[in-house]
């Protein structure tokens, strides 16, 4: 077998840990553009909104108001609120980081997906390869959810009217794929916790009718339910934390 190039090994390690997610996010992006062209938006449009707003559940939630004739600031906030479960990623993410002025336009491909996988890979990888392996892996999954909207929005009527039981099933691709992401995780207790209450709370909020405050308040109490189990005085756990 051939050996790549040294500079491309990084590229190329990031494009392989990010392939399992493509089935996730195809599935879910068909849907996006079936629903974005339903919704009065041209295919240019809805392959417009997912390459440069690029936030999954907001992009739904943009759509949904815009075509309701919601206020636009209205859009905005709801937008930014189920967006700032970033202020949770962010710090999470940045010890990890090199020094590098590309950080800072790569950051646009940070999904909940991207998150996942680079918070456990980036700490294991040399410093100089980071920015090599972020790269691939956040290109291939914007990528494939640009051209997943792009075909569902050419073809999603096509499919979901030849194959019913896919306009069903696409929606839960996503939200399993993070789920099978986060399950190593559940091996640590001081996680597993934080991740369980993140969860209750989550699903709590959605059942008191509050789905599109479920995800960035199930984030911040996660988050500081994880902080409060660090500082518990027990040594062991702490030193499993990683």
């Amino acid at each position: 077998m051939t050996s790549l190039p040294d500079k491309t090994i990084p590229w190329w390690r990031g494009v392989r840990d990010a392939l399992p997610l493509l089935g996730g996010y195809i599935p879910v992006a068909i849907s996006f553009g079936l629903i974005a062209t339903q919704a009065g938006f041209s295919v240019w449009g809805a392959v417009a909104i997912s390459l440069f707003i690029y936030a999954g559940a907001s992009q739904f939630l943009f759509v949904a108001m815009i075509a309701s004739g919601a206020p636009l600031w209205l859009v905005v906030l709801m937008t930014v609120l189920i967006n700032a479960r970033h202020l949770v990623y962010g710090p999470n993410l940045a010890p990890h980081l090199t020094q590098s002025r590309w950080w800072f336009w790569l950051m646009h491909g940070l999904t909940d997906q991207i998150f996942a996988i680079a918070h456990t890979r980036l700490q294991q990888l040399p410093a100089a390869e980071r920015v090599g392996w972020f790269t691939g892996a956040m290109l291939l999954a914007w990528a494939s959810w640009v051209g997943g909207t792009a075909l569902g929005a050419v073809a999603g009527a096509e499919i979901t009217g030849r194959w019913p039981l896919m306009g069903e099933v696409m929606p839960f691709a996503l939200p399993a794929l993070f789920a099978v992401l986060l399950a190593p995780r559940f091996e640590n207790r001081i996680w597993a916790v934080a991740l369980a209450g993140t969860t209750l709370i989550a699903l709590g909020l959605k059942l008191a009718g509050l789905p599109n405050a479920a995800i960035p308040l199930a984030a911040l109490c996660g988050a500081g339910l994880f902080y409060l189990m660090r500082l518990l005085p027990a040594g062991a756990s702490t030193k499993e934390v990683t």
